[in-house]
């Protein structure tokens, strides 16, 4: 049975799935049909792989849609959607957790919003947006988190964590709002 989070919520991987591994993350969202907006919306999942300084040691610790797997062969992105059209996961991450570098200690979850500025596009705009987990190797859920905020101005935002306590890996929904887009994460978590 699939946990559901609400904002801030934790859940320890090691209790809810001791034998968890493979962990694959979905990532969804809908284009509100009154959004107001004449272009196409893209919205691009990312991952920072944070050090216990909360930067990335080198910017191929920095998955996204150009860049689609890790150094450290521990997580891969399996591309960009670019509509967000259809029901479930709009874009997929799957993560080795036995792979992940002992350097890693966060592993961050971010969904931006391409080109937002020159598009005037921000999550008012975006619905029934998400972050599960799932066990990859069965595809059974572990948890969900729905955003139930409301969003005005945002173009970016912080949906959930993987982070080592004890080494053991927790994880934790986070639903933060920002304004600065992809550049304001890459330029808050680069070394």
């Amino acid at each position: 049975m699939s946990i559901r989070l609400n904002k801030g919520g934790k859940i320890d991987l090691n209790k809810a799935t001791p034998s968890l591994r493979y962990v694959g993350i979905g990532l969804g969202w809908d284009i509100n049909e009154n959004q107001g907006s004449n272009f196409e919306f893209d919205l691009d999942a990312s991952v920072f792989m944070l050090g216990a300084n909360r930067k990335i040691p080198n910017e191929q610790f920095f998955i996204f849609y150009n860049n689609l797997k890790s150094p450290d062969g521990a997580i891969e992105h399996f591309g960009d959607n670019r509509t967000g059209v259809g029901g479930g996961d709009d874009e997929t991450i799957e993560i080795d957790l036995k792979k992940v570098s002992p350097q890693i200690e966060e592993i961050l979850f971010v969904v931006t919003i391409h080109d937002s500025q020159t598009r005037n596009q921000n999550f008012r705009q975006v619905q029934n947006s998400f972050i599960r987990l799932y066990d990859a190797t069965t595809e059974k859920e572990v948890m969900k988190y729905e955003l139930d905020e409301v969003f005005s101005q945002e173009t970016a935002i912080e949906f959930g964590r993987l982070y080592q306590h004890n080494r053991q890996w927790q994880f934790q929904a986070i639903g933060q709002g920002y304004t600065d887009g992809l550049q304001g994460f890459v330029n808050r978590y680069a070394s």
